[in-house]
């Protein structure tokens, strides 16, 4: 869920010798380098085939068309594939694709199908690129971390790797509303998991994500009393007026930052222009790095909604939970520093850092997994017509996630306490 607000600061130093010492690289496999290179236009290739199909969360036939691309690839390479029922109402099924081999390592990746984007947006500004980036509603967010996924995989079949105990690779439904139809799917998978490695896009320039925000959703509701806005408005009670108010009253909180943020996305009232509005609603999506933050927000909004402006109106408060923060935490900082050795091995600087989306990787944290975010393609305009990905990021990065696989199929990390 890309609401981005990259921090790099001090974590960008030690990709590039700051305060902490690099990782020793860990030499180029000329092999597979040449293989992730072959990849490409094929890579490219199936990237469009899948941000030419609007598959906004809740588009039921353009998740069912995203899934008929991609099962018949994920069954060529060996893999069972699982379609799962979404765990709400109005979502596609999830995709479970496992692999089984002969070594060590549980390994889970996550990417998910749904865009933010509604039907037709396709049609308005499909699949294109230029010299050096590639476009199109859900082209970075997320399925140019989806095809990066199947890439690895196909990949590490090519070359016949089997150092592993299992890879599951989950394709969800739901993740842009905070996965209302995987969570409890995800904590099936994550108990049988050593490691999470999730496709989100990494940020400019080159960075991986290791600390995430987590998010809830208030929703303001005002019930006020309808009436002929001409004849008799002194007979209703304005619940958009109250409505007004009451978003003044919790307009305290940050609006940007590390830190927590609280932001109006929804606003709606009334249903003619000649009806004083009986009904009004706001959403305000906030982002936290603690947890007690969002009780800290819903405290504040309970209580300015026990005082109204406009007689006789009543505000209720409820709160949707999507995702909690990803913490920095040592587990997951051990997971940058093997993708950072593997990246220097190409002779390229990996650098570290957390923004303000959040994703699957807090559950996995939450779970005791290390989890390790933004292996997906660099890219940035998530949420907008402006989405990108970079381009000259897509080998080295489906190079990278390859080598973390094979290192953690044979060097699974231990639970996290």
């Amino acid at each position: 869920m890309r609401a981005w607000i990259a921090s790099l600061g001090m974590a960008a130093l030690f990709a590039i010798g700051g305060t902490q010492a690099a990782p020793k690289p860990i030499a180029k496999d000329a092999k597979l380098w040449a293989a992730a290179q072959a990849a490409r236009p094929g890579q490219l290739k199936l990237l469009q085939a899948l941000v030419d199909i609007d598959s906004g969360t809740g588009d039921m036939e353009g998740g069912r068309k995203v899934a008929a691309v991609l099962i018949p690839r994920l069954k060529a390479l060996g893999m069972s594939i699982e379609a799962v029922p979404a765990e709400a109402p109005g979502l596609p099924d999830n995709l479970v694709a496992r692999l089984s081999g002969t070594g060590k390592g549980r390994i889970l990746m996550i990417g998910h199908m749904d865009t933010v984007f509604g039907p037709g947006t396709v049609a308005k500004r499909p699949y294109r690129t230029d010299a050096e980036k590639a476009y199109g509603p859900g082209v970075d967010d997320e399925k140019g971390g989806v095809v990066e996924g199947l890439y690895a995989l196909t990949l590490l079949h090519d070359a016949g790797f089997k150092d592993f105990k299992q890879i599951t690779f989950l394709i969800e439904t739901s993740e842009e509303r905070g996965s209302p139809g995987t969570q409890k799917l995800i904590g099936r998978l994550l108990a049988d998991a050593d490691a999470e490695l999730n496709l989100e896009p990494g940020d400019p320039p080159d960075v991986l994500t290791v600390w995430r925000k987590g998010s809830s959703t208030f929703h303001i509701d005002v019930k006020g009393l309808a009436a002929h806005a001409g004849v008799d408005p002194q007979d209703g009670r304005n619940a958009a007026l109250e409505l007004i108010h009451q978003i003044q009253a919790d307009d305290v909180f940050p609006k940007s930052g590390d830190g927590l943020t609280a932001n109006l996305t929804i606003m709606s009232a009334g249903t003619r222009n000649n009806i004083i509005p009986e009904d009004a609603h706001a959403q305000i999506n906030v982002r936290v790095r603690e947890r007690k933050q969002v009780d800290e927000v819903q405290a504040v909004l309970e209580k300015n909604a026990k005082v109204t402006q406009i007689p006789d109106t009543q505000v209720a408060i409820s709160r949707e939970p999507a995702y909690p923060p990803l913490p920095s935490n040592s587990a997951t900082d051990a997971l940058a520093a093997r993708a950072q050795a593997i990246y220097a091995g190409l002779g390229l600087g990996l650098a570290t850092g957390g923004n303000g989306g959040a994703s699957e990787s807090a559950l996995a944290a939450d779970a005791g997994v290390p989890a390790l975010d933004g292996l997906g393609p660099v890219g940035g305009g998530f949420h907008s017509d402006k989405e990108y990905l970079e381009l000259k990021s897509v080998t080295p990065r489906l190079y990278m996630l390859t080598r973390l696989i094979e290192d953690l199929g044979r060097n699974p990390p231990a639970r996290m306490r």
